[in-house]
């Protein structure tokens, strides 16, 4: 998976991508999928599903936050608030000093030794405020890393760009964009949530509602065809997701990936947004030209966007914008597609991350990827898989059905089985005491 397109093959991609003979794909889509099933193959043990060991927890509400240590910080209503106080500190970015507040969450220990985490935040963050998420970890024999930054976010662009900060590979664990990596393994990680304020401002302070990790390890080669789920026993069943096409953005917003392949994630993000009927309201895309089509995912890509990986691909920017229009979202792992099945069996569809070669995905609108997004929309009575793929030419091309093991094989092998989760109030999580990744 590409980290950020390639400006001089753009065009050269989307003419082969639409072609009847397409050839490979380059995709703004994530986390690089080769990368992740390079850092898997350390773990050789076990390679069933049963092997897969995925731990999500989050801290969000009143109860959840006390756990933490807080420094000028208030907790209401379920959410922390930047709360100014004598121990209030300041920092300069960007040439604006912002005073800061700051909490730190207690050690979890998600149960064995993780290889990869990835934050997930619900923030909001009005006027010239941001928040900075970090995680430390700790090694079975004690030792400690550093703070290592997973991510500076603002809802919107007008004050702060959105960054991530690849590397910090200065002791146990470093990062790529959006993925803490630890090849040696931890046993326990804290994460820290700083709050940025102008100096000075006095009204509507950025809050946090929910914060949350994704930590696995995870077993390397091909998967086995999982056996149909509860979807498929009931008959089959597809959810009414919106068809957007991605290609029809083509050369939309170079200062934002220049639409097309790069824009597969804020796509499919808004075809889950688009059926929760939680897309953002005509005045915060009105300033996309008229004749735009779908011009709200032009805003999604906008309100992506990592400045640091120069792409829209970044996993937890995606479910921090859904989040803040549909109230939770989160990036997950998950364990094959019996657990989609379960999400889609409760009305929730899921945004995947693949990656494949020629031939390994029969019936795509494209003829390779090293990264791409789509969305699972419901399944057939065989098992086999109904998605929303954004790279079909046109909203017509979207709606695709695939073969249940070709696209596990591009799904948990090459992204580990990364998904987004996005629900609503109407759309709870099934039985989440019953699943450790949700």
């Amino acid at each position: 998976m590409l980290r950020s397109a390639l400006p001089a093959t753009a065009l050269a991609l989307l003419a082969t991508a639409l072609a009847p003979a397409p050839t490979t794909y380059a995709a703004d889509g994530g986390s690089d999928a080769a990368s992740s099933s390079s850092a898997a193959r350390a773990d050789t043990s076990a390679r069933s599903a049963t092997a897969r060991k995925i731990n999500h927890q989050a801290w969000d509400g009143s109860a959840q936050w006390k756990k933490g240590r807080s420094t000028a910080v208030k907790v209401k209503r379920g959410r922390v608030f930047h709360q100014p106080s004598a121990t209030t500190s300041t920092r300069s970015l960007g040439g604006t000093t912002y005073t800061t507040a700051r909490w730190n969450g207690p050690w979890h220990r998600p149960g064995f030794s993780f290889t990869e985490l990835i934050a997930s935040w619900e923030a909001k963050t009005p006027g010239d405020s941001w928040i900075e998420v970090e995680v430390k970890g700790r090694a079975a024999d004690g030792r400690r890393s550093s703070w290592d930054l997973l991510g500076r976010w603002a809802s919107g662009d007008k004050f702060v760009e959105r960054t991530t900060v690849s590397g910090q590979s200065d002791d146990l664990a470093s990062v790529n964009v959006d993925t803490w990596r630890a090849p040696a393994g931890l046993v326990a990680y804290r994460l820290r949530v700083t709050m940025g304020r102008k100096a000075g401002a006095s009204s509507n302070p950025p809050s946090v509602g929910a914060v949350s990790a994704m930590a696995s390890r995870l077993p390397s080669g091909s998967v086995q065809a999982s056996a149909p789920g509860v979807v498929s026993k009931a008959g089959g069943t597809v959810l009414p997701v919106p068809t957007y096409s991605q290609m029809t953005h083509q050369g939309h917003y170079p200062q934002w990936g220049n639409g097309g392949e790069a824009w597969c994630s804020p796509t499919s993000t808004s075809m889950v947004l688009g059926y929760y009927d939680a897309l953002p309201k005509p005045k915060d895309y009105s300033w996309v030209p008229a004749g735009h089509n779908d011009p709200w995912v032009d805003h999604a890509a906008r309100m992506t966007y990592d400045h640091g990986y120069q792409g829209t691909g970044n996993w937890p920017f995606n479910t921090a914008y859904a989040a803040r229009q549909t109230d939770a979202a989160f990036v997950t792992r998950l364990r094959s597609m019996r657990e989609t099945e379960k999400l889609v069996a409760a009305g929730i569809p899921v945004v995947i991350s693949i990656a494949f070669d020629r031939d390994e995905l029969t019936g795509a609108p494209i003829g390779a990827s090293n990264g791409h997004l789509l969305v699972v929309v419901g399944f057939t009575r065989d098992g086999d898989v109904v998605v929303n793929d954004p790279a079909g030419a046109s909203n017509g091309a979207v709606r695709r059905t695939y073969d249940r093991g070709e696209l596990e094989n591009a799904w948990l092998p090459r992204s580990g089985g990364t998904a987004y989760v996005i629900t609503d109030a109407d759309h709870p999580l099934p039985s989440p005491e019953n699943h450790s990744n949700w």
